[in-house]
């Protein structure tokens, strides 16, 4: 095997990789509006605990 052959397929490998990797990340609208129903959960449960032990 020679040098270039091992060259050209770790590029072939790494642009693959990095193609596959940015495909699978998630949108940023999801990323806000996930975040966004995170921190109302959140809340509501702070709530319901806060109710629940009558404060």
């Amino acid at each position: 095997m020679e040098r270039t052959d091992f060259f050209r397929g770790m590029g072939i490998g790494i642009v693959t990789g990095a193609a596959i990797g940015v495909a699978m990340m998630p949108k940023r609208r999801s990323l806000k509006s996930s975040a966004g129903k995170t921190i109302r959960a959140v809340g509501d449960v702070v709530e319901n605990i806060s109710s629940a032990m009558g404060m």
